[in-house]
């Protein structure tokens, strides 16, 4: 997904990795090795292209 206005602050990260986690909890329990919210969080910063999968 291509994002806009992606959160700059980690803050902000948290509440979005909340939403994607409640979304798609897959994108952070099955990366290649699982993440911790806050682990998420920190990819979101500035980040502009964000990617969601479903097992």
């Amino acid at each position: 997904m291509s994002v806009a206005t992606p959160p700059t602050s980690r803050e902000d990260a948290l509440l979005v990795a909340a939403e994607h986690f409640a979304f798609c909890p897959d994108s952070i329990w099955q990366r290649p090795r699982p993440q911790t919210l806050d682990a998420y969080a920190e990819r979101l910063i500035n980040t502009r292209c964000w990617e969601f999968w479903w097992d």
